[in-house]
């Protein structure tokens, strides 16, 4: 089978080992991909913004499956041209990805699904933002209502902060705040059906204790010693069931990735935020543990087939950990050389935002790789990441140390 991956991060460098690993997957392309993908896929220059020429690209090298990884060009409607053109395509529907493009839509998709999330006001002048910041009152949740790379939620005790990235968004969804942890969990569905994926914890926060500025995420691991039991069939009941049962209600059935953001409260599980593609980190953490073939499974999610699929996954767990430029996430700087990228058994360094030039390999992104460690449990795992990550040079660049920590901690105490 001829794959294509569209998509240049960390992300679509763990999905392209994943695609490449499968003995299904015969040749895989990968559009623009980046110098690390570069050394397993044959790579690809185009503007992932360019709908027709992901299109003529996929009836170019005769794809049977195109892979769309980054959110842009799904809300932008590039599965639906490419299955216009007859491509089995693993990726929503311009309608269907505005669960990610649009949070109303989202909201106004969970509430008719009778999927529990935090209440919210959707505003668009001075006097509704206002309203509602009282009506909640702090901490104040302030979303961007489009897309906003991760980057268009603020959660603060500050009301003019709230007042003000709220005056800074078109339309903006203030919500009350949903208090315990919050966990990633993803769902691959052809439309009908949906399988649950185990579920993953990430860290938005620039530094350690949850410091600092929000950020598309600094690390992630899985799986969760602490969550409860029942965390993956509770989410498929409450959550994932429920919303591709509505958006195939609605004649929009939803086909790809759907990602649930939760929050664990003490009144049960809510939404905070549905994504429409595999989310970045966690990918890095999720794809090295299943064991179920990648190309197998979303080629039968794009053409409707996944019928009695069972996932299956590795006994061990996983740590990532976000190698960051210098200035991230307000301004990170690049084109400074990256070297010492070590070959450590059970670590697998994914590329996102490198290029190379004249001197070799340099950084051109704010998170410039990820390091995954793959362990017995999370201890193992931790090690391993942290001993790779803290090898390789590239001058100004930072990482958080405790990514997954607690949780080991907690682990080795049971």
């Amino acid at each position: 089978m001829k794959i294509l991956l569209v998509g240049s991060g960390g992300r679509e460098h763990a999905l392209a080992l994943g695609l490449q690993a499968d003995p299904a997957c015969t040749e895989l392309h990968v559009a623009p991909g980046n110098p690390g993908i570069a050394q397993i896929a044959t790579t690809h220059s185009l503007a992932i913004t360019d709908n027709s020429a992901i299109v003529a690209l996929a009836q170019k090298i005769g794809a049977e499956l195109v892979v769309i990884g980054p959110e842009v060009p799904l809300v932008n409607g590039v599965a639906d041209e490419l299955r216009r053109a007859g491509i089995a395509t693993f990726g929503p529907s311009k309608v269907a990805a505005q669960l990610e493009g649009s949070k109303t839509f989202a909201k106004e998709v969970m509430s008719d699904a009778g999927v529990p999330t935090a209440k919210s006001f959707t505003c668009t002048t001075q006097v509704e933002i206002e309203k509602a910041l009282d009506t909640f009152g702090a901490p104040y949740v302030v979303k961007d209502d489009g897309l906003a790379a991760g980057k268009g939620v603020v959660v603060t005790r500050d009301r003019v902060e709230a007042l003000n990235h709220a005056l800074a968004c078109q339309r903006v969804v203030i919500e009350e705040y949903l208090d315990g942890p919050e966990v990633s969990l993803f769902g691959i569905s052809d439309g009908h059906t949906i399988l649950a994926m185990q579920p993953a914890q990430d860290f938005k926060r620039a530094g350690n204790n949850d410091a600092g500025p929000n950020t598309g995420g600094m690390g992630a691991y899985s799986p969760l010693p602490w969550a409860p039991s029942d965390i993956i069939e509770d989410t498929y009941k409450q959550v994932l069931a429920p919303m591709i049962a509505e958006m195939s209600a609605r004649g929009t059935p939803f086909v790809g990735l759907l990602y649930a953001g939760l929050a664990l409260t003490d009144h049960g599980t809510r939404v905070i935020e549905f994504n429409t593609r595999f989310g970045d980190p966690e990918t890095q953490v999720l794809i090295p543990l299943l064991v179920t073939p990648l190309a197998s499974l979303l080629y039968k999610a794009a053409t409707g087939n996944l019928g009695d699929t069972q996932l299956q996954w590795r006994d061990n767990s996983a740590v990532t950990v976000v190698l960051a430029a210098d200035g991230y996430p307000s301004a990170p700087k690049s084109g400074a050389s990256i070297t010492s990228i070590p070959t450590i058994d059970q670590v697998q360094i994914f590329h996102a935002g490198t290029a190379m030039n004249g001197n070799g390999l340099v950084s051109a992104g704010g998170r410039v790789m990820t390091v995954t460690g793959i362990g017995s449990d999370l201890t193992e795992a931790r090690n391993r990441a942290y001993r790779a990550i803290s090898q390789i040079e590239l001058e100004g660049s930072f990482y958080r140390s405790d990514i997954a920590l607690n949780a080991s901690v907690a682990e080795k105490g049971n």
